[in-house]
């Protein structure tokens, strides 16, 4: 398979920039009109290209975005039949990939992918009197309006931003600033380089908090390399779990009927009826499509029907803003239920074969095994090659003994 769990991505080489020529003109083959844009690495801008010449050079119109937040090109999409982002998310430096978008903002489901795959095996050139055209389009203003309209944060309010150097960059600051937030700026150039590991995991950001208390600030909100994911620290100078953040947001918007992942804690379930999926945003997304008030991911992707089906982070900074203006997030993330949580990987070059012995029907999709007082969940990344491992039980005791379960059953799929 070609698309993994979120996407095409890769480490940069010579196949992936073939690649991207072809699903530029794949993409024209099916849809006149298309929309690209691009994160800060330094590959970036050559895929793009290699896209956009693909579409031309197959009679479909090419609309360029530059660099800009997968939420905005998954936003603008709107105004054309698909969407191209050249992005590998939160992966380091040297990957590089591509995300491809319906006009709702929801990624390309597996039947769309697979037709996808069908589609490169073939050449689509056109004549020279019948070549396509390039122009402009500022998805940034277009996806930045949207959100201020939909997100109001009180006045004196103060905010630390870590965009991690990536796509975020060009947007969060001067969405919160124009939001009426005075934003508190640590990696919000677009340099191409990441000052940090790009994943906004708790391990990665130890400063946060402390630049919290020290700039006097409410609350600090953090991206990945292209703004999809969003991950924030309380009025304490505390991470918020993503679990935690999936409760906060839920109470807030009111979600009584809520979409998440099978690797998502239990405590959701005490405030909302629930859905849940494989990993992976397009599951959410595609679960979205027929059921649900809100949707997201322990990972820090959050979807909102009402705006896009793509995960935003900067309309969750935003709405996160909102909340720790009106609520004392502390003392709100203190009164929810806690369950402890495991999560462990392993590298693993066998990684999908080894999941596929255990029994999966998907490696990236794994084997999710339950009780009555907990459960864990083994999968192949579709990123990395590593095999992931979560367990949650009702009290430290139980989970240590879960995720033991697992390690032990990974043991046997790599003996299989």
């Amino acid at each position: 398979m070609l698309f993994g769990s979120s996407g095409i991505r890769r480490k940069f080489d010579q196949t992936l920039i073939d690649t991207a020529l072809k699903v530029g003109s794949a993409l024209a083959s099916r849809s006149s009109d298309i929309l690209v844009g691009m994160d800060t690495r330094k590959t970036s801008p050559l895929l793009a290209h290699l896209v956009i010449s693909g579409i031309i050079g197959s009679g479909g119109s090419a609309y360029v975005t530059g660099i800009a937040p997968t939420p905005s090109v998954a936003y603008a999409t709107r105004t054309v039949k698909a969407g191209c982002m050249i992005t590998a998310s939160h992966n380091p430096e040297e990957y590089n990939g591509l995300k491809l978008f319906n006009p709702d903002g929801s990624s390309f489901t597996n039947i769309q992918q697979s037709e996808t795959e069908e589609l490169l095996k073939n050449q689509y050139w056109t004549t020279w009197q019948h070549q396509g055209t390039e122009q402009a389009i500022d998805a940034l203003a277009l996806h930045k309006n949207a959100i201020l309209e939909k997100v109001h944060i009180k006045p004196g309010f103060t905010v630390v931003i870590d965009c991690g150097n990536g796509a975020g960059s060009v947007l969060t600051p001067a969405l919160l600033a124009q939001g009426g937030a005075k934003p508190v700026c640590i990696n919000c150039n677009p340099s191409g380089y990441f000052a940090r590991p790009s994943e906004p995991l708790k391990e990665h950001l130890g400063y946060i908090g402390e630049m919290v208390k020290r700039t006097g600030s409410d609350c600090a909100v953090v991206h990945d390399g292209d703004a999809d994911r969003m991950m924030a620290f309380d009025n304490k100078g505390r991470y918020i779990d993503g679990d935690h953040l999936l409760m906060l947001f839920a109470r807030y918007l009111g979600a009584n009927q809520v979409v998440t992942t099978s690797d998502a804690s239990m405590i959701i379930e005490e405030i909302a009826e629930v859905r849940r999926t494989p990993v992976g945003d397009t599951y959410v997304s595609e679960e979205l499509l027929k059921w649900g008030d809100f949707g997201g991911e322990p990972s820090g992707a959050w979807i909102f029907p009402k705006i896009s089906l793509c995960p935003d982070g900067p309309f969750a900074a935003a709405l996160f803003c909102e909340i720790a203006s009106e609520w004392d997030v502390a003392y709100e993330i203190d009164s929810m239920p806690s369950y402890p949580i495991l999560r462990e990987s392993f590298a693993c070059d066998t990684a999908r074969e080894t999941v596929l012995a255990l029994g999966a029907i998907s490696p990236t999709d794994g084997i999710r095994i339950s009780d009555e007082d907990g459960w864990y969940l083994i999968r192949a990344s579709g990123t990395e090659p590593k095999i992931r491992i979560t367990a949650e039980g009702k009290d430290i005791r139980k989970t240590k003994e879960i995720i033991e379960k697992g390690r032990k059953m990974i043991k046997q799929g790599k003996t299989a």
